[in-house]
């Protein structure tokens, strides 16, 4: 049945490949809806559905057990989802313009720390540990808000 399924592509081929790629990405969607419901007819017929479904049960339970890390590392992701997006796949390359340094601008970085533009070294480094202190990944905080807080300071500092 495979060997005969193999030999129709074969012959379909040449006249599949001179429709225009609208339609051939249509067939391949509608061919493979078809194939998958044939193959869950095959499984059913044969009694094998139950171990695909078994499968299915496990991969779930393993995504709802990983729900908390995943919601935890989101921010991140999405960041690099943003920039995969934007033609920019390489994480914590700087973006353009001059005022910027690993993807954060000096107005940003004062709003993270909380101080208005011209603080100085002392209060930007006292607003660094003050809020570094509140969300460290260690105290409960978050990962992501504790990197931005390091970020804001080397932005701030040049370091």
């Amino acid at each position: 049945m495979i060997l005969l399924a193999l030999v129709l592509a074969v012959l379909m081929l040449p006249g599949f490949m001179k429709l225009p790629a609208e339609l051939r990405s249509k067939r391949l969607k509608q061919l493979a809806w078809v194939a998958i419901a044939l193959i869950l007819l095959v499984l059913m017929l044969s009694g094998k559905l139950s171990g695909l479904l078994a499968i299915f049960g496990v991969i779930f339970a393993f995504l709802v057990r990983s729900m908390p890390l995943i919601l935890r590392y989101a921010p991140q992701l999405h960041s690099i989802w943003l920039r995969f997006k934007a033609g920019n796949p390489q994480y914590g390359k700087p973006g353009p313009g001059p005022s910027r340094q690993a993807g954060m601008t000096t107005t940003e970085a004062f709003e993270v720390l909380g101080l208005n533009p011209g603080a100085t070294e002392e209060e930007i480094i006292q607003a660094h540990r003050k809020l570094i202190s509140r969300f460290h990944p260690d105290r409960g905080g978050s990962d992501y808000l504790a990197a931005q807080i390091n970020q804001a300071k080397k932005t701030l500092l040049g370091r």
